[in-house]
């Protein structure tokens, strides 16, 4: 943004979330409009408009009284995905306190790829002692991993 609109030109950030989308806007007192650039690939800058469009669901600039607002639109974890990885956080949180790892650590990678590991462990000895195949239930669930968008 400096290079843009100069060094020392106040901007402000504007974040507003909901559940489907999170929308950025950098607001500045430029009235300069934003240029796409096609930049050779020895080139160190220029690909900011083509990163945004290539990220965002949508990307746009608006005039305001005060200058410009160059903005985003980025799409969040769809809700059954985030609604995996909630109950996923509850059960590697409950346990981590059930085989005595503080819930606090559970942040540390090293821990939860253990916690992880562990549960898993746990769960295909379990399936054993059901008498259900767990090389079965790992290719199924690996099959639907797979199939899910953003696998």
């Amino acid at each position: 943004m400096i290079k843009h609109v100069g060094q020392g030109t106040a901007a402000t950030l504007v974040l507003d979330a909901d559940a489907d989308q999170l929308r950025v806007e950098l607001h500045d007192s430029s009235h300069k409009e934003p240029q796409s650039l096609t930049p050779a690939s020895s080139e160190e800058s220029g690909r900011g408009l083509q990163l945004l469009a290539d990220l965002s669901a949508a990307w746009g600039a608006t005039r305001t009284a005060f200058g410009k607002a160059v903005w985003c639109e980025l799409p969040l974890t769809p809700d059954e995905s985030r609604r995996r990885i909630q109950r996923a956080t509850a059960v590697m949180e409950t346990y981590g306190h059930t085989v005595g790892s503080p819930a606090a650590r559970l942040s540390r990678r090293p821990v939860l790829e253990e916690s992880a590991t562990s549960l898993i462990l746990d769960l295909l000895h379990w399936l054993t002692a059901h008498g259900l195949d767990p090389d079965d239930i790992l290719d199924r669930a690996q099959t639907h991993f797979g199939a899910e968008p953003g696998a």
